[in-house]
Protein backbone atom coordinates (compact mmCIF):
# COMPACT_ATOMS: atom_id res chain seq x y z
CA UNK A 1 0.00 0.00 0.00
CA UNK A 2 1.01 3.53 -0.77
CA UNK A 3 0.85 6.28 2.43
CA UNK A 4 -2.35 7.50 2.40
CA UNK A 5 -2.77 11.06 3.94
CA UNK A 6 -3.53 10.24 6.76
CA UNK A 7 -1.79 7.69 7.35
CA UNK A 8 -3.03 6.00 10.05
CA UNK A 9 -2.54 2.93 12.67
CA UNK A 10 -5.53 1.10 15.17
CA UNK A 11 -4.22 1.03 18.65
CA UNK A 12 -6.05 -1.76 19.09
CA UNK A 13 -5.14 -4.08 16.54
CA UNK A 14 -1.90 -2.34 15.99
CA UNK A 15 -2.44 -2.69 12.17
CA UNK A 16 -1.85 0.29 9.50
CA UNK A 17 -5.89 0.80 8.54
CA UNK A 18 -6.29 -0.30 5.21
CA UNK A 19 -2.05 -1.30 4.57
CA UNK A 20 -1.15 -4.67 3.30
CA UNK A 21 -0.46 -7.11 6.44
CA UNK A 22 0.94 -10.69 6.16
CA UNK A 23 1.16 -12.10 9.06
CA UNK A 24 4.80 -13.24 10.81
CA UNK A 25 5.00 -16.49 12.69
CA UNK A 26 8.58 -14.80 14.30
CA UNK A 27 7.00 -12.09 16.71
CA UNK A 28 6.12 -13.36 20.83
CA UNK A 29 3.83 -10.57 22.98
CA UNK A 30 5.86 -8.29 25.06
CA UNK A 31 7.17 -8.40 28.50
CA UNK A 32 4.61 -7.27 30.79
CA UNK A 33 4.24 -3.83 31.54
CA UNK A 34 6.84 -2.81 28.62
CA UNK A 35 5.98 0.29 26.88
CA UNK A 36 6.93 1.51 23.20
CA UNK A 37 9.34 3.97 23.75
CA UNK A 38 11.86 3.80 20.41
CA UNK A 39 11.30 3.70 16.99
CA UNK A 40 14.26 1.33 15.05
CA UNK A 41 15.10 2.06 10.63
CA UNK A 42 17.04 -1.02 9.20
CA UNK A 43 18.04 -1.34 5.98
CA UNK A 44 17.28 -4.99 3.88
CA UNK A 45 17.63 -6.03 0.21
CA UNK A 46 17.39 -9.71 -0.92
CA UNK A 47 20.01 -10.69 -2.39
CA UNK A 48 22.02 -7.65 -0.87
CA UNK A 49 22.12 -4.95 -3.31
CA UNK A 50 19.18 -6.18 -5.42
CA UNK A 51 15.14 -4.60 -5.04
CA UNK A 52 11.80 -5.68 -6.27
CA UNK A 53 11.08 -8.86 -5.52
CA UNK A 54 9.72 -10.96 -2.31
CA UNK A 55 12.62 -12.22 -0.94
CA UNK A 56 12.32 -9.98 1.89
CA UNK A 57 8.61 -10.72 2.38
CA UNK A 58 9.42 -14.66 2.20
CA UNK A 59 12.33 -14.26 4.95
CA UNK A 60 9.97 -12.73 7.59
CA UNK A 61 7.45 -15.57 6.92
CA UNK A 62 10.14 -18.56 6.89
CA UNK A 63 9.48 -19.31 3.49
CA UNK A 64 12.90 -18.04 1.72
CA UNK A 65 14.07 -20.73 -0.53
CA UNK A 66 17.49 -21.35 0.38
CA UNK A 67 18.82 -23.34 -2.83
CA UNK A 68 17.31 -19.98 -5.11
CA UNK A 69 20.48 -18.31 -4.67
CA UNK A 70 24.16 -18.51 -2.68
CA UNK A 71 23.07 -16.16 0.04
CA UNK A 72 20.04 -17.42 1.19
CA UNK A 73 21.84 -20.84 1.99
CA UNK A 74 23.85 -18.47 4.72
CA UNK A 75 20.97 -17.28 6.38
CA UNK A 76 18.85 -20.55 6.30
CA UNK A 77 16.68 -21.34 9.56
CA UNK A 78 17.31 -17.27 10.10
CA UNK A 79 13.83 -16.37 12.38
CA UNK A 80 13.78 -12.58 12.14
CA UNK A 81 10.87 -10.01 11.35
CA UNK A 82 9.96 -6.66 11.41
CA UNK A 83 6.78 -4.62 12.36
CA UNK A 84 6.96 -2.73 9.11
CA UNK A 85 8.67 -2.64 5.92
CA UNK A 86 8.64 0.02 3.59
CA UNK A 87 9.15 -0.99 -0.75
CA UNK A 88 11.52 0.86 -2.81
CA UNK A 89 8.52 3.13 -4.32
CA UNK A 90 6.82 3.65 -0.83
CA UNK A 91 4.45 1.06 -0.92
CA UNK A 92 4.15 -0.38 2.97
CA UNK A 93 3.92 -3.95 4.17
CA UNK A 94 3.11 -4.49 7.93
CA UNK A 95 3.89 -7.75 9.21
CA UNK A 96 3.91 -7.87 12.77
CA UNK A 97 0.86 -6.03 14.88
CA UNK A 98 2.35 -2.78 16.64
CA UNK A 99 2.07 -3.85 19.99
CA UNK A 100 3.71 -7.40 19.80
CA UNK A 101 7.53 -7.98 19.58
CA UNK A 102 8.83 -7.89 16.36
CA UNK A 103 12.12 -9.98 16.16
CA UNK A 104 14.17 -7.04 14.49
CA UNK A 105 16.45 -5.73 17.16
CA UNK A 106 18.76 -8.76 18.07
CA UNK A 107 21.49 -8.26 20.30
CA UNK A 108 20.87 -4.41 20.97
CA UNK A 109 20.88 -1.65 23.52
CA UNK A 110 19.51 1.97 24.09
CA UNK A 111 19.76 4.17 27.04
CA UNK A 112 21.42 1.82 29.14
CA UNK A 113 18.56 -0.72 28.40
CA UNK A 114 19.08 -3.93 26.79
CA UNK A 115 16.91 -6.32 24.63
CA UNK A 116 15.41 -3.49 22.74
CA UNK A 117 12.86 -6.03 20.73
CA UNK A 118 10.94 -5.55 24.37
CA UNK A 119 10.03 -1.86 23.88
CA UNK A 120 10.55 -1.13 19.99
CA UNK A 121 8.66 -0.88 16.45
CA UNK A 122 11.36 -1.84 13.98
CA UNK A 123 10.81 -0.52 10.46
CA UNK A 124 12.55 -2.08 7.45
CA UNK A 125 13.34 -0.33 4.34
CA UNK A 126 13.84 -1.99 1.35
CA UNK A 127 17.48 -0.76 0.58
CA UNK A 128 21.25 -1.30 1.40
CA UNK A 129 24.65 0.37 3.28
CA UNK A 130 26.08 1.85 -0.23
CA UNK A 131 23.32 3.54 -1.98
CA UNK A 132 20.56 6.46 -1.37
CA UNK A 133 17.24 5.44 -0.27
CA UNK A 134 14.28 6.37 -2.32
CA UNK A 135 12.20 9.73 -1.84
CA UNK A 136 8.95 7.82 -1.40
CA UNK A 137 10.54 5.46 1.25
CA UNK A 138 11.37 8.54 3.27
CA UNK A 139 7.47 10.17 2.94
CA UNK A 140 6.35 6.67 3.87
CA UNK A 141 8.41 6.76 7.04
CA UNK A 142 7.64 9.88 8.03
CA UNK A 143 4.21 9.04 7.50
CA UNK A 144 4.20 5.72 9.50
CA UNK A 145 6.23 7.67 12.13
CA UNK A 146 3.55 10.32 12.53
CA UNK A 147 1.00 7.75 12.55
CA UNK A 148 2.78 5.69 15.72
CA UNK A 149 3.39 8.91 17.53
CA UNK A 150 -0.75 9.63 17.22
CA UNK A 151 -1.62 5.86 18.42
CA UNK A 152 0.64 5.60 21.05
CA UNK A 153 1.57 8.43 23.24
CA UNK A 154 4.69 6.63 24.55
CA UNK A 155 6.01 6.98 21.11
CA UNK A 156 5.63 10.81 20.63
CA UNK A 157 8.38 11.79 22.14
CA UNK A 158 10.37 8.72 21.79
CA UNK A 159 14.15 9.12 19.50
CA UNK A 160 14.42 7.71 16.04
CA UNK A 161 17.35 5.78 15.52
CA UNK A 162 19.35 3.53 13.50
CA UNK A 163 19.94 -0.20 13.58
CA UNK A 164 23.54 1.09 14.08
CA UNK A 165 22.89 2.48 16.86
CA UNK A 166 21.58 -0.21 19.04
CA UNK A 167 24.22 -2.73 17.51
CA UNK A 168 27.43 -0.64 17.03
CA UNK A 169 29.79 -2.97 15.72
CA UNK A 170 27.12 -5.69 14.52
CA UNK A 171 24.97 -3.61 12.22
CA UNK A 172 25.73 -0.95 9.79
CA UNK A 173 21.65 -0.29 8.46
CA UNK A 174 20.19 1.86 7.66
CA UNK A 175 23.92 2.74 6.53
CA UNK A 176 26.11 5.94 5.63
CA UNK A 177 23.54 7.14 3.04
CA UNK A 178 20.58 7.20 4.96
CA UNK A 179 19.38 11.06 5.18
CA UNK A 180 18.19 11.87 8.50
CA UNK A 181 17.70 15.41 7.95
CA UNK A 182 15.62 14.97 4.74
CA UNK A 183 13.41 12.18 7.53
CA UNK A 184 13.36 15.38 9.93
CA UNK A 185 12.43 17.83 7.34
CA UNK A 186 9.85 15.48 6.23
CA UNK A 187 8.53 14.82 9.92
CA UNK A 188 8.14 18.31 10.58
CA UNK A 189 5.86 19.09 7.07
CA UNK A 190 2.04 18.83 9.10
CA UNK A 191 1.15 17.96 5.41
CA UNK A 192 1.77 14.25 6.27
CA UNK A 193 0.79 14.62 9.74
CA UNK A 194 -2.03 11.75 10.81
CA UNK A 195 -5.33 12.09 12.60
CA UNK A 196 -5.54 11.49 15.92
CA UNK A 197 -7.10 7.43 16.03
Amino acid sequence: MLPTNPLRIDPGTGLVLGGDYLPSPNQDARPPGASLDLIVVHGISLPPGEYGGSWVEALFLNTLPPAEHPFFKTIEGLRVSAHLYIRRDGRIVQFVPCHARAWHAGRSSWNHRTACNDFSVGIELEGCDHEIYADAQYVALAALIGALEAAYPTLSSAPVVGHSDIAPGRKTDPGPHFDWSRLDELRADSSIRPVEP
